[in-house]
């Protein structure tokens, strides 16, 4: 903390923590001057505090204070603040481009006569490699072993330029592949509830805070962690030193009353709260729990909640420090010292919540009696369709009338095998991702669910590919001394790797004869899995409906084996005895769960785990270190190139012009997701980046995936709207990145359209509907975007993130009003579009003329809203992007 600091209201104390001293910045003071902030809620007390931290009368002056406060009055604002997080959290699919651009800013920095070490996170950066492992193997007790060596062949290359980084860059710091997910990580290790900072002698403290390059660093604030997900691009800012520009947000409060009946499971809940909340509609909004239901809670069930913000459209779900905090933080191994920290700096700063403390004042709130909860799923394919377990075979039903499948009851032969596939048998189960395996209460269920299971007989049907992806070691450990591993495993559940897996798309091949069967016979089979996304076209190319569910249900499905058997009524198997099974028959009770809770997991295990998370294995220590303050870059790399974003770059950014005669790229509906616009999971051998890795000898079997190749833009620009499951309006008939390039008419992918149009110099746009954006805070969606030459984004709504990163990038962001669409203008994509009125100026949420010419020669002009929402956005639009602001300033200071 650098800054100077003003602290013009007197706000600056000292905390006496046994025999410890901090200095704080005090918000009862600030009170004294600026008014009342007892019934403020939690979120908001945590901006405060920051803005009272660093006060410089630049970024933060008095009025910016004074106007959060002020925020009681309307409980809305309009007012911009800059934030700045403690620290920045990333995964390898996003931190690796993250890491090339740095790498690039330091070539760049050199280029402009600066020094090169000046490109340098300033606030701490914790980057944990967890999306690179894929399920290859599975189903016996060596799938982890060589999940893990697969994955240190495939990825060499990326992770060598991560161990240059972790060489080079200050605060920044990796997490080995095969430790676990960094959401888990994060919580179960990394945060502090309380961060500390040593400056000239002096050791502040202050809200723990983060940004993370995933959408899931929500995840944090159910241990009240104020974080959400920005993109890399603006992780990468805030890396160094930028703050995050926002408007002060609403926040609605959620009121938690009552407890979860007999068998139901916290993913009934955080699926039920997810479809409310996306009813509510609370994009670009603060949640804030509250309410006696919260006693009721785990920390691991309101991480769980809070993990799933990006689902239900909110920037974060949070909930405030507890007693339940301190036994969460004391029993994952943290120091005494700092949960004595944690409680005295709550109490004192009205930050702790118990059932004594006012309620806060909110925007608007919504209440949940918890004790309604019933078992759920979600799909089938987004995460707020959630569907009651008992309304499922009638929802699938639903989908196979769609695809005029609904009669089809064949059974259908798979090569060499003795079992046949036939509509709606699920295909793939897996216990996977940071929603539900950072929770205890689940994954012991699902271990009880398949012990249960196991000794009456039963097994996985053979069709099924089972896996187990824990977020963490801790998970093993406490399997294992529950006596529940050998279960899982005799049911196929083995450990599979320490990772995402599968809700990122990494769920590995189907066995061939029955991927040939399903594509073959057009088979509407499913997915099961515990995770957080179930998008089309990202669990498995092959399978067209993928359900959300809790652990203890994947394993039921995985024995059932179809979304047809109601496994509410009908029997999920037989016994070894021939006597039919019911759900009811292997489905642990409460007592169950919490007893063997109670028996296998305990403190040590967490100390234990922890104590040398930064290592690795042998595998990663030997894999050699880069020297130098800027990377030697391999042109022969299929994994990291040198990006473009920087090529011939000026210390003076140019004007800003109006785009003229832009054709329309794709024509898209409604929740248009960062997958579909980036895609993480499979590469197709006969899609333009399946072409550019086989022209440079890269055989199918090795292509790996989207994700692990972010940081080769030449990949990943052939990748964008690559989505096997994008429908381009402009290419009717067709599924994929495809469109019609105009004036030629030919279909073609959208890459070579692209690359087209920019050889004839024809700047691009492109048109959708509803929530364009939603999914991942992927900043390739973004970058992508930028380089096939789109300038601006037409849409009827955005998801927050991705807005910011069209702009961070340097593409205009604009939203249809007043009800206007793309069907009401009658868009077919053979028009050409005028964007008019920002040459040279332009300003945050200002109208903007768009006129229309359609090929008969007529034309229509429309007014559009600006999305450019803030006063550092336009400077960051201006530059060409906000990397290219930052190093500007960087390499003239």
């Amino acid at each position: 903390m650098s800054h100077p600091r003003l602290d013009t209201l007197g706000t600056r104390r000292k905390l006496k923590v046994g025999d410890k001293s901090y200095d704080i910045f005090s918000l009862k003071a600030a009170a004294e001057k600026v008014g009342d902030v007892s019934r403020l809620p939690y979120t908001l007390k945590v901006l405060l505090e920051n803005l009272l931290r660093y006060e410089d009368g630049t970024t933060v002056k008095t009025a910016d204070i004074q106007a959060l406060v002020d925020w009681q009055k309307t409980r809305k604002s309009t007012h911009e603040i800059e934030y700045r997080p403690a620290r920045v959290l990333m995964q390898d699919f996003t931190g690796v481009p993250a890491v090339v651009d740095l790498a690039a800013m330091r070539d760049a920095m050199k280029s402009l006569g600066g020094d090169p070490k000046k490109i340098n996170p300033l606030a701490q950066c914790d980057l944990v490699i967890d999306h690179s492992v894929m399920v290859d193997k599975f189903g016996t007790q060596m799938a982890f072993k060589q999940n893990v060596d697969l994955e240190m062949e495939r990825n060499n290359e990326r992770y060598e330029f991560l161990r240059w980084g972790q060489n080079s860059l200050d605060n920044f710091s990796a997490v080995p592949p095969g430790t676990g997910i960094c959401h888990q990580i994060n919580v179960e290790y990394l945060a502090q509830t309380v961060w500390t900072t040593d400056e000239d002698g002096v050791t502040f403290a202050y809200p723990d805070t983060c940004v993370g390059t995933d959408s899931h660093t929500t995840m944090v604030n159910g241990l009240a962690v104020l974080g959400w997900g920005v993109g890399g691009i603006e992780a990468e800012a805030a890396m160094l030193g930028q703050p995050v520009s926002m408007l002060i947000p609403e926040v609605v409060g959620f009121k938690l009353t009552g407890k979860l009946k007999e068998g139901i499971t916290a993913t009934d809940l955080v699926l039920t709260v997810t479809q409310m909340l996306r009813a509510k509609g609370v994009v670009g909004k603060f949640v804030e729990f509250y309410g006696n239901g919260l006693d009721e809670l785990t920390i691991a069930d309101q991480s769980t909640i809070a993990n799933m913000a990006p689902e239900y459209g909110a920037t974060c779900g949070f909930f405030p420090i507890s007693a339940q905090t301190l036994n969460y933080l004391r029993f994952t191994g943290r120091s005494d010292a700092t949960v004595a920290l944690v409680e005295a700096y709550a109490k004192e700063q009205g930050m702790w919540r118990d059932s004594s403390t006012p309620e806060p004042v909110f925007t608007d709130t919504l209440e949940l009696d918890i004790s309604t909860v019933v078992p759920s799923l979600a799909g089938p394919k987004r995460p707020q369709d959630r569907v009651e377990l008992t309304g499922v075979v009638q929802g699938f039903s639903k989908v196979l009338e769609a695809a005029g499948k609904l009669s089809d009851t064949k059974e259908y032969a798979v090569e060499g095998e003795s079992f046949t596939l036939k509509q709606g048998h699920v295909c793939i189960a897996a216990i996977t991702s940071c929603t539900n395996t950072s929770n205890p209460g689940v994954l012991i269920a699902a271990g009880l669910v398949a012990k249960k299971a196991h000794e009456l007989g039963l097994k996985r049907k053979p069709w099924v590919k089972t896996s187990l992806a824990p977020g963490s070691q801790v998970v093993t450990d406490y399997l294992a001394k529950a006596g529940l591993t050998e279960h899982l495993d005799a049911l196929g559940f083995n450990l599979v790797g320490y990772g995402c897996t599968t809700c990122i798309g990494n769920s590995g091949p189907l066995d061939e004869p029955i991927s040939k069967s399903i594509n073959g016979n057009d088979l509407v089979c499913a997915s099961v899995l515990s995770g957080n996304r179930n998008f089309e076209g990202r669990v498995s190319p092959d399978l067209k409906a993928n359900y959300l569910a809790s652990p203890p249900l994947v394993v039921a499905y995985a024995i059932a084996g179809s979304i047809l058997t109601d496994i509410t009524k009908e029997p999920v198997g037989t016994s070894k005895d021939g006597k039919p099974v019911y759900l009811k028959d292997i489905w642990p009770t409460n007592q169950e769960v919490h007893d063997a809770i109670a028996k296998s997991l305990t403190r040590e295990m967490f100390i234990e785990r922890y104590s040398n998370v930064f290592e690795g294995t042998p595998e990663w220590q030997a894999i050699p270190v880069a020297e130098g303050e800027t990377y030697d870059w391999n042109n022969k790399s299929t994994y990291v190139q040198h990006p473009p974003y920087f090529q011939g770059m000026s210390q003076t950014p140019g004007e800003i012009h109006d785009i003229k005669g832009a054709r329309p790229l794709a024509i898209l509906g409604d929740s248009i997701t960062t997958d579909h616009i980036s895609p993480a999971g499979s590469i197709k051998a006969a899609s333009p980046a399946g072409k550019y890795l086989q022209e440079h000898g890269v055989a199918v079997a090795d292509f790996n995936s989207y994700g692990s190749r972010r940081g080769n833009h030449e990949v990943m620009m052939r990748g964008t709207f690559a989505n096997i499951r994008l429908r381009n309006e402009m290419a009717p008939g067709t599924e994929g990145g495809w469109t019609t390039h105009y004036p030629s008419g030919e279909v073609m992918s959208i890459y070579d359209a692209s690359m087209q149009y920019q050889d004839a110099g024809i700047p691009l746009v492109v048109v959708g509907g509803k929530e364009y954006g939603t999914g991942s805070s992927r900043d390739w969606a973004a970058k992508g975007t930028n380089l096939l030459g789109v300038k601006a984004v037409i849409v009827e709504s955005f998801e927050r993130i991705h807005r910011s990163n069209l702009v961070g990038m340097g593409v205009l962001p604009l939203q249809f009003k007043d009800g206007m669409t793309r069907e009401t203008l009658g868009l077919k994509g053979t028009e050409t579009f005028d964007i008019t009125g920002i040459e040279g100026n332009i300003t945050p949420r200002q109208d903007v003329d768009v006129t229309i010419t359609f090929a008969d020669g007529t034309t229509k002009a429309i007014k559009v809203l600006c999305r450019i929402d803030t006063a550092n956005e336009v400077e960051y639009y201006r530059h060409g992007g906000i990397l290219h602001f930052v190093l500007r300033n960087l390499a003239a200071a």
